[in-house]
């Protein structure tokens, strides 16, 4: 017991140390002495920038060695399922997990029965593979005992041809929204 007393004693002991060797003084703090800072924030900025202290978004986009990072709003597949689904309540969206969840919905014709979809992107491609539909369908009964099953049939082969084509047709736009007529040996890069 007294080894185990020992121990934590030796190992609050070094984290202290550490702690303490790692604080600094006012005066070292910066913003700490107001001689040493000028007080336009640009001017703060850029010698925060010279000394290696901070980074700018606008450098990272030129810098070439980002990531290319595809939004949402890009991803015609994604704008399209949120169009399809766009009657429905949605549970949890999350785009960079690539999936679209719908909260129970019913028509209000039948209110014992409901129905929730979930949409896996499995590519960002716009072809016939790239989502996974799963169509869940509850019907309960007066004492409120629900079942809950899993369908495969017109609905979801519907959703996937609708979210399909409206895909294509963003796809389409994009294209023709990017597309650079060529003119007698150079691209007309001002349109």
């Amino acid at each position: 017991m007294s080894k185990f007393i020992n121990l934590r004693v030796i190992v609050f002991f070094i984290i202290a140390l550490f702690m303490l060797n790692s604080c600094k003084t006012i005066e070292n703090l910066p913003g700490g002495d107001a001689r040493k800072y000028p007080p336009d924030p640009r001017e703060r900025v850029k010698k925060n920038l010279e000394e290696g202290r901070g980074f700018r978004l606008d450098n990272l986009a030129n810098s070439g060695k980002g990531g290319d990072f595809m939004f949402a709003s890009a991803n015609e597949l994604w704008r399209a399922s949120l169009d399809v689904l766009d009657f429905m309540p949605l549970s949890s969206v999350n785009y960079g997990g690539g999936i679209i969840i719908t909260d129970w919905y019913s028509d209000g014709n039948s209110l014992d029965e409901s129905v929730k979809i979930s949409i896996r992107f499995l590519t960002n491609e716009v072809r016939a593979d790239a989502l996974d539909i799963k169509v869940f369908y509850k019907k309960c009964n007066q004492v409120a005992s629900c079942k809950i099953s899993q369908k495969t049939g017109s609905l979801s082969a519907e959703l996937k041809k609708q979210i399909l084509s409206k895909a294509t047709i963003y796809k389409k736009q994009n294209k023709d929204k990017n597309f650079k007529p060529y003119k007698g040996g150079t691209v007309d890069t001002t349109k």
